[in-house]
């Protein structure tokens, strides 16, 4: 599970838990950050390079039986065959996640773009008092906006991440499922209908508005600014109204984004947005 911030990443974990074969523990999961930490110490370590170069196909195959060890380990408290890691770094690594599972599906949650801004300055309003991590919080708005969508940004990250799947080859692509946060909005039963058909699962009708809320996932590490709450009914979030500027340049800077998900917002040569 993985995607843009304030897409819908945690409610989707919630409502795949509703299926009877899937484990979802429904918080963000430091495993993919342990399988990096693994593979840079490991691509360092002398001893294994040495015995790299005498038996390569048997040390790697040694290699990959490790990683799916770690990968199996982890989830080991669960005896179902499905189970749900959520972590925003899976996009820059569905090479990795394909090799060491061949049958890995990786969901993309994806929102537009605007709403996603005028969300995060909901939520800083209420938390006024209390700075980003990236200490934003004395910025002006357009520039918060700039920060949080630059390469290396909260938003601009994964933003980036998701272009980039588009250079993915046939095969990777098809192991991608881009969901739609203002669809789930609007059908939640017929997108997880789509979801569970996609990942080749027997339907399982969800009420929208009798939940299973398991544990919440801890916001001080973003300083309460990109909560994670999850709740026993859906409850489509109101409009977020923000600065036609903003709105504007997100729309023309990102247009990729919205010829992809959003085509009735592709901006005009005259800047505004087609009908």
């Amino acid at each position: 599970m993985t995607g843009l911030p304030r897409a819908g990443s945690t409610l989707i974990c919630q409502l795949l838990g509703e299926h009877p074969v899937i484990y979802s523990p429904g918080q963000s999961s430091a495993l993919l950050n342990g399988i990096k930490t693994l593979q840079g110490h490991l691509s360092d370590h002398e001893f294994l390079l040495s015995q790299l170069d005498n038996q390569f196909e048997l040390v790697y195959q040694r290699l990959l039986n490790a990683y799916r060890g770690f990968i199996n380990g982890w989830f080991a408290e669960t005896e179902k065959n499905w189970v749900v890691d959520k972590n925003r770094g899976w996009l820059n690594a569905l090479d990795l996640a394909l090799h060491l599972d061949p049958n890995c599906r990786m969901v993309v949650c994806v929102r537009e773009l605007g709403q996603i801004y005028g969300s995060i300055e909901k939520q800083h309003e209420m938390t006024l008092l209390l700075d980003f991590p990236d200490n934003l919080a004395s910025l002006s708005p357009y520039e918060r906006c700039d920060r949080l969508f630059a390469p290396q940004g909260v938003v601009g990250g994964p933003l980036g991440a998701i272009q980039g799947l588009q250079d993915r080859t046939p095969m990777q692509q098809e192991r991608l499922f881009f969901l739609v946060f203002e669809h789930l909005m609007s059908e939640p039963r017929q997108v997880m209908e789509d979801l569970f058909t996609w990942l080749t699962l027997d339907p399982v009708d969800i009420d929208p508005q009798n939940l299973t809320v398991g544990i919440q996932e801890a916001d001080s590490y973003y300083r309460f600014k990109y909560p994670h709450k999850t709740y026993p009914q859906i409850h489509p979030p109101g409009k977020h109204l923000i600065s036609p500027r903003i709105q504007l340049e997100l729309q023309t800077s990102y247009r990729w984004f919205y010829e992809l998900f959003y085509p009735g917002l592709v901006p005009t040569k005259t800047g505004d947005s087609q009908a």
